[in-house]
Formats: structure tokens, sequence, C-alpha cells
């Protein structure tokens, strides 16, 4: 009988075939059993074991134990205890041999214990009780209703609870099938019942009235198991007498009516489990409707699902911790992993992880976030860029660098500005994280397309985001990246907060630069801004600034850097070696002069984003939304929290905020870089000329070019020779610029205060200036033959003037004043 469990005489009283460890028992169990902690041998996981030895082979509670045994091999349902293994070991002990039954099930805590731990009160704990009953009625439901089959024993002893806080029905020792065939028979229908103590005996089974219990319906005995049940959980006492069901004080109210039908004193008009989860009153509440939608989720649609999220992390946060996040936080990392929830799940996944530890997060939540990243649902990737600053800090940076990061990179290049954007803001928390292979193979190239965006604010908040992470960039990149991602764009950005940033940007950054890069390509940027021409004012009320002056930013930054070199020089003066490839250090704090960036890309109050959307519709009044965006985000208003400031009387608020640019641990790879937008920028403009010479100058530069006719003759004899090979070596020069520097088409437009020569020769079509009108194209003389064309024609003209005008020479016009340059306008 019972082969599966049968094993032989292990050594020492060892347990042959059960490759699981016992641990510690528990306090309590069901009967005779002995309730264990235990772990698997193969990966330690966690599990139970249940343990009977009987006194000797004959001993009658061995076959109750093997039939216990038994059914929980063979009976399988959600509400009931999951089997594993077990066996049978016998070994001899004074000359008798006492087998010992070994059941492994799931991990489990008995229902006692549990609620000590749990220590609900009030309307808390009624309503776990009310989730726990209504498992174990479905429990009971499917075995009397579906399977025929009759428990016998229904207790608070009989229930054990999951990690993920179930209830489940075991101790099915006695579980017999319900023989109500027969009705004139009269022995007894349970072999065990002698097992079940007297005070859990319905009336009919505590007379041994047998043939009453055949003509009840099966659930009779175990409705009345239900009713002790509900005493003992109310009572917070276990049941020694029968009366003591009478005492109904400590029950609810809109638990009462069903508990009375539970115990009533005719077994056919007892109330069916099945009738009870139906249409108990006390099962209608927040916890067991949440729990129930959640496990049915497939079913609902998609406009159910997404009106549930939104409201479950204020319904999480009127229940208990434990049940939320035991209970409700498992279901919801499988529902997004498995697809069956929307983005909206996210919220309170994250919320309700938030109440863990970090090792209880790393285990539970990290797994299903990370696989999220892959998902190519957009909604869902909003939503992880969002909350982002919740649970990167706990991401490790091999997930970072190998899982996260791969797929996140899309974004940079995605058709929605607001998803570039968020994409952006998220690496604020990521990009510490970052191998240097990464970071100089692929993450700088994004941010070098990124400088030149359509959107300001993008612009803006990239530089931003180049001087927080300047710290974790080495030597070699930063001094290849800094200055030409801060002078040539940032500065020369038409959108004033953009050139503010870079400014700042610069400040903060100042320990990265020698003197030589100071004072040949720093300051000469950064002079040209001390008139710049748009001065972007506060706000009317609140005394908010959404941007400081960038000419006053301009000044800063010219007093910090000269102040820097003038130490330099005097460290040099008085005899001290000074390195000059050591980055300078500034005496001032320019963290704090970068509060207004850092907390505009950080801050995420409504006040924040309300000021933002307000600076930028004042002054970018010229935005091209992408259409893409508009029709899958609406108005994204993406420059929100983007360029928003600290209060000016608040300097303490600024210098506070942890935003990364301090004093930053610098890169220690010297891996090589590939190019990635940032070589040869041409940092230093051509010089300005005087104005009273800027046309002449502008002519100089211009080469000769033919007139109209002569190109037209030469085309008609060459047959057009020419200006094809002219063609192509203009094409094989810019084809051959390109695969020098592979971001050439994205770099930054030269500053239009820089002259521009004009280089139309061979073309007979008109000159354009930068942003001017189309203008006259000129013939380009040389300074001497000005000079000698001068002089002639004046002698021309002095002898022609005695005449009456009809033959007067006109003296020769110089090529250069005809030219009308945008810079003159």
């Amino acid at each position: 009988m019972l082969k599966f469990l049968k094993g032989v005489v292990g050594s020492g009283g060892g347990i042959k075939d059960l490759p699981y460890n016992l641990g510690e028992p528990y306090p309590s169990a069901w009967g005779a059993w002995t309730h264990y902690r235990g772990t698997s041998k193969d990966d330690n996981s966690p599990v139970s074991i249940f343990s009977f030895t009987a006194t000797n082979a004959q001993d009658g509670r061995l076959a109750a134990a093997r039939n216990g045994a038994k059914r929980l091999r063979t009976v399988r349902h959600p509400n009931i205890l999951a089997f594993l293994h077990g066996t049978e070991v016998e070994s001899m002990e004074g000359g008798v041999t006492k087998p010992t039954v070994y059941i492994v099930t799931e991990p489990v805590m008995p229902l006692a214990e549990k609620i000590k731990e749990l220590n609900l009160e009030g309307i808390q704990r009624e309503e776990y009780y009310a989730w726990g009953l209504h498992q174990v009625a479905k429990a009971v439901s499917f075995l009397n209703n579906d399977c025929k089959l009759v428990h016998g024993n229904v207790c608070l002893a009989s229930v054990v609870v999951t990690p993920t806080l179930d209830w489940k029905l075991h101790a099915l020792d006695v579980l017999s099938e319900f023989d109500g065939g027969s009705v004139e028979a009269t022995a007894p229908m349970f072999q065990y019942e002698w097992l079940v103590g007297t005070q859990y005996k319905a009336m009919e089974l505590a007379k041994n009235d047998w043939e009453t219990i055949r003509k009840s319906p099966p659930w009779a005995i175990d409705s009345w198991g239900i009713g002790c049940l509900i005493y003992e959980l109310f009572s917070g006492s276990k049941l020694t007498r029968t009366e003591e069901l009478r005492n109904t004080v400590t029950i609810p109210k809109n638990l009462l009516p069903d508990y009375q039908r539970l115990l009533g004193s005719v077994p056919s008009k007892r109330l069916n489990s099945s009738k009870l989860i139906d249409n108990s009153e006390f099962f209608q509440n927040k916890l067991v409707e949440t729990i129930q939608f959640m496990e049915i989720l497939n079913l609902k649609d998609s406009i159910e699902k997404e009106a549930f999220f939104r409201k479950l992390p204020n319904v999480a946060e009127q229940l208990p911790r434990q049940i939320a996040t035991r209970k409700l936080l498992p279901l919801l990392a499988s529902a997004l992993e498995f697809g069956s929830a929307s983005a909206p799940a996210l919220n309170p996944l994250l919320k309700m992880g938030s109440w863990l530890s970090n090792d209880e997060f790393t285990s539970k939540v990290l797994p299903t976030v990370v696989k999220l990243f892959a998902s190519s649902d957009r909604a869902i990737r909003v939503s992880l860029l969002q909350n982002i600053e919740s649970f990167g800090n706990n991401l490790s940076n091999q997930i970072v660098d190998e899982q996260v990061f791969p797929h996140i990179a899309s974004g940079f290049s995605d058709t929605s500005a607001f998803l570039r954007e968020l994409t952006l803001k998220s690496m604020l928390t990521l990009a510490p994280k970052l191998s240097q292979r990464t970071i100089t193979g692929s993450f700088l190239k994004h941010l070098s397309r990124l400088q030149v965006d359509e959107e300001p604010a993008i612009r803006t908040n990239t530089t931003i985001l180049i001087g927080n992470i300047a710290g974790h960039l080495n030597e070699a990149t930063r001094k290849r990246v800094l200055i030409n991602a801060f002078t040539v764009r940032a500065l020369r950005d038409g959108f004033s907060p953009a050139r503010g940033a870079g400014l700042m940007a610069l400040m903060a950054t100042s320990e990265y630069y020698d003197v030589t890069e100071v004072a040949s390509r720093i300051l000469p940027s950064v002079v040209v801004l001390i008139v710049d021409a748009d001065r972007l004012l506060g706000s009317e009320k609140g005394g908010y600034y959404v941007f400081r002056d960038v000419r006053t930013k301009a000044f800063q930054a010219s007093e910090l850097f000269l102040k820097l070199v003038k130490q330099h020089q005097s460290k040099v003066d008085v005899g001290e070696t000074v390195d000059t490839s050591v980055g300078l250090t500034a005496t001032t704090n320019s963290s704090s002069l970068l509060g207004w960036a850092v907390s505009s890309f950080t801050l995420k109050t409504k006040g924040a984003d309300h000021t933002a959307s307000t600076m930028v519709s004042n002054v970018a009044t010229t935005r091209d939304h992408n259409s893409d965006s508009s029709s899958s985000f609406g108005d994204s208003n993406i420059s929100s929290n983007s360029v928003v400031s600290n209060q000016p009387n608040e300097p303490a608020a600024i210098q506070n905020v942890s935003d990364g640019w301090g004093e930053l641990e610098n890169g220690n790879s010297a891996e090589d870089d590939d190019k990635d937008g940032w070589d040869d920028m041409g940092l230093i403009a051509e010089p300005v000329p005087p104005p009273s010479l800027a046309r002449i100058h502008a002519a100089q530069q211009r080469p000769i070019s033919t007139t109209k006719a002569q190109v037209l003759s030469s085309s008609s004899i060459t047959g057009g020779s020419d200006v094809d090979a002219t063609n192509a070596r203009r094409s094989s020069t810019v084809k051959q610029a390109r695969d020098d520097d592979p971001w050439a088409d994205i770099a930054a437009p030269a500053p239009l205060s820089s002259v521009r020569p004009l280089s139309n020769s061979g073309s007979s079509v008109p000159a354009r200036g930068l942003n001017g009108p189309r203008v006259r194209q000129a013939q380009h003389v040389s300074i001497e033959s000005v000079l000698g064309n001068t002089s002639e024609s004046a002698a021309n003209s002095g002898r022609m003037g005695s005449g009456r005008g009809r033959g007067r020479t006109t003296p020769m016009r110089l090529g250069a004043q005809r030219v009308s340059r945008p810079s003159d306008q």
C-alpha cells in the first residue's frame, strides 16, 4: 500500500530519497503531524515538510497519515496545499519498528502563527479574514460540489498560509468520498472520523447518525466546519466546546446571518459554501474585489484595466502593507511581465515596491522592470522613463550597461520629442553606471545629435546633462568633448537658455581645463556673449526668475576664468612649478551657480511645470512640433521641468541640491574613442575686421568671378565640361569631409556674427547672406588695382570735366561697395 511512500531503513535514522533538509519546527500543526521549515538540497529554495511518526506498524494513525499523503498528492486546486514530494522511512528504536511518513509541500506557515505575526486590527483585519475565508470556501466548494468529497475537519489548524498570504486547506487525513447512494447503509462513512475533535463535529456526526448524514447534502459537515473556523478567527481562541459556537459577540454583523446558516441544526438547510462565496455581503470589500480583479485580469477589456490601474495606487494605500507587498505586488509583476497589464500598472507596482527593503525590491521588482525595457509599447517606455529615479539607483552597473541602455538608446532618435527628452533626462541617473566603452562608443554620439535637435529645450538639457556626466568621462574624452559641446554648440545656440546653460556648464567644469584651453578657446567664446542681444527676464509674480540674463552669466564666466588664469600666472611669477595640463580648480563654489539648471532638470512639482511651460511659451515663440508627438501624447510640453530655476532669495536651497555638478569622480578608462561628432569643430572664429574695412575685407575674401557673358561663352565652347568638373571637385571635397567627420551634417553652425567669405566663383547665381536678402554679385577688385584705377579715373574726369556733361566719364566703383552683408543690416 502506498508504494510511492515506501522507503528503506536509513543508517542512523537518516531520510533516504528525500532531497530536502529539515529545519526548525513550528510550534503548532494539525493532529499528530509535525510541521518543519525546510529547504531544497538542489537550489536551497524554501519548502515545508510534514512528518508523522507512528508508535508501531499497527498504529491506526499511520493508515490515516498515508491516506492524507495520497489525497494531497492526487487532489489539486489553487486553494489546497500543493504536494511536492513524499516518502516513508522506518527506523528501529528499542527493538520496535517505527514508520515515519514525510510530506514535502510548498512553503507555508500555520494560520494561527501568521495571524500573530501580521497583528492586524479593525477594518484591515476583517478584510484580510474575508479574503482568507473566501479562499477556504472555494477549496471546500471544490471538494464538496465538484469532487463529491468530504473534508471532515475544517478548522483553524487545518489552514496554512503561503508567503503571498494565500490561505490553503490541508490536513486531508479524514478526507473521504460522500456515500449518499446507499441511504439504508448504517456503516460509518468516514473511516478516520475518530481523529476529529469532538468540539468540531457536527451534531449528526457526533451522534454517529450515518443515515442522516447520507440523506444530507455533501456540504453539510464541511459547512459546519467553516462555521467553527469563523468562530476561532474572530474570537482569537481555539474552540474547546461545541457550546461556544453560540457566542456571536465577536462575529461581524454583515457575516452573522451566514454564520448562523452554516451552523444550522438541520443538515439539509445548512448554507452551501458556493452560495456563501457568491452571496455573502462580508466578501464585498476592497481587498477581495481588488485581488479577484487581478486574478481574472485576462478576461477584462482595456478600458476596465486602465480604470482599475489608475485607481489602484489610492486603493493600495488603504490596504494592509503586508498584503499589498506580498499578494498584490507579485500579481502586478506577473501581469506586466506577461503582457496582460497595461502601462498604468507600472505606477502602482513601483509605489508598492517603494515599501520594500532594498534587497526585497531588487529580488521582487527589478527583474520585471528590466524586462519591461525591452517592450515595444511606447506607453510603457514613457512610464519607465518618468519613474527612472525611483528604481534607477537599485540597478547594477552590469544590468544597465548590458540590458537597459541598449533598449533606452532607441529613444534618443525617436520621432516623438517628448520621448527624446524623457530619454535624455533618464540618463542623469543611468549614465554613471555605463562603462567607458559604451559612453564613448554610443552614448556620446547620441548626445552629439541631440545638441542640434530641433527642439530648443532638448538642446538645453543636453548641455546640462553633459556637464553632469563630465566627471564620469575619461580624461581624453573630456578634452575632446567638453569645450566643443559648450562653446561651439551651446554658446552659439539661437535659444538663449541654451547659451546660458553652456556658460554655467563651463563654469561648473572649470577644473577640467588647462590654462591654454581657457585663454585660447574658452575666453574668446565667452567674451562675445557679454554683449548678447537676447535678454530673458523673469516672471511677473512670486520673484521667480526662469533664467538670469545671458550677459550676466557671461560676465560671471569671464571673471571666473580670468581669475583662474591670473592665479596660474601669479604662481608662475613666484617660481612655482605649475603643470598646465592639470585642470584648474575654481576658488568659488561653481556648483551653486548651476542650481537653477539642475533644479529645473530634476524638479517634479506642479508649480515648476507651470513655470517652465510659461517661460518657454514666452521665449520659444517658434517651435515646430513633431506630428507623431502630437498624435501620441497630445500637447506634451516637452520643455516642462527643463528651464525652471529656484528662487534667487534662497541660495541655501540651491546649494543643498544633490545635482552631480560638484566634485565628480574622474573616469579611469583610457580606451580608444570612436568619432562621435566632437572632433575638429573649428572653435576659434575668424577675427572680425573694423567696420570701416569690413566691406573691403569681404571683397578681398571673394575669389575673382567671370562675368555672365564669359561664363556663357566658355560653357558653350567646352560643352559644360568645366562646370561639371567644378561640381565633381565640390562633391569629392564634401564627401571627403563627411568621411573625416561622420557628424559633420549635424555640426552646429557658426555664429551669426562671424565673417563668412562668399564663395560663388564661376557661378552666375546671386550671392545670399546667412539670413539676409539676396544681393547682387560683384566683381572682385584688389586694393592695388583700386588705387590705380581710382587715380586714372580722376585724371580722366579732370580732362572731361570741361565739357557740358554729355561725354562725362563716371569713376569706376569698387565692387566691395555693392555687397550688402547681413552684419551691416
